[in-house]
């Protein structure tokens, strides 16, 4: 099963007034193991960026400016994301804003399956609060290179949300018969430290003639 973590970046909070995204980070998942596959890429947005969203990305109207459009990224997108399950937090927000930009170009929408992880977080944890920096703390998940938001950053820190709200961190398992020395012994690293020991006659007689001095042993009650 293959998943896509997303997030975007914009310009402002609201596609319908002229905002735009301006970054874009995607996350492969497949059976809730990160492949370490994914795709960046920022986007010249043909506006300025608010204030608010400034201090939010700490990206600067010349840096964006430098960028391709978002036209010019977006074939690679969806072939990013093909027909799979996409991964979004407070997703409205994110597919209203790809949708814009694939209307924009005259492309129909997304039609993938969605999970929304700020209604998985609410389900599972029962909790009103679900942003994504309550989650990744709840979850002791390491926050200290975020100090802007990134969307790349974002979509991993929500991949390892997304695989503690599914259960807990999930690891790939390769099963290899061609077993090579050096993992061979470190494997067996303590057979060293095991101790065999043997038991004589006189200790085994010693032993059988305690026990019939017992009466009633617990041990009795589960011999059927």
């Amino acid at each position: 099963m293959r998943e896509i973590v997303i997030d975007t970046e914009t310009t402002g909070l609201d596609y319908k007034t002229g905002d735009r995204i301006i970054e874009v980070g995607c996350v492969e998942l497949k059976n809730y193991v990160p492949t370490g596959n994914t795709l960046q890429f920022y986007c010249k947005p043909d506006r300025s960026i608010s204030e608010g969203a400034k201090n939010i990305v700490g990206l600067s109207d010349d840096f964006l400016n430098q960028q391709k459009p978002f036209e010019e990224n977006h074939k690679e997108f969806l072939n990013f994301l093909k027909n799979d399950t996409l991964i979004i937090h407070n997703a409205s927000f994110d597919l209203g804003f790809i949708n814009n930009e694939l209307s924009i170009l005259g492309i129909p929408h997304l039609d993938n399956p969605v999970v929304d992880t700020v209604t998985l977080a609410r389900e599972v944890l029962n909790t009103r609060i679900a942003n994504l920096d309550y989650l990744c703390r709840r979850f002791n998940i390491d926050l200290s290179d975020r100090s802007f938001h990134g969307a790349l950053l974002d979509s991993q820190l929500l991949a390892a949300v997304y695989l503690e709200l599914r259960g807990g961190k999930q690891f790939s398992m390769e099963l290899n018969s061609n077993i090579d020395e050096k993992n061979t012994q470190i494997n067996n690293k303590n057979k060293t430290k095991t101790k065999i020991i043997e038991v004589n006659k006189e200790d085994y007689l010693a032993h059988k003639e305690m026990l019939k001095k017992l009466k009633n042993p617990l041990w009795k009650k589960y011999n059927y």
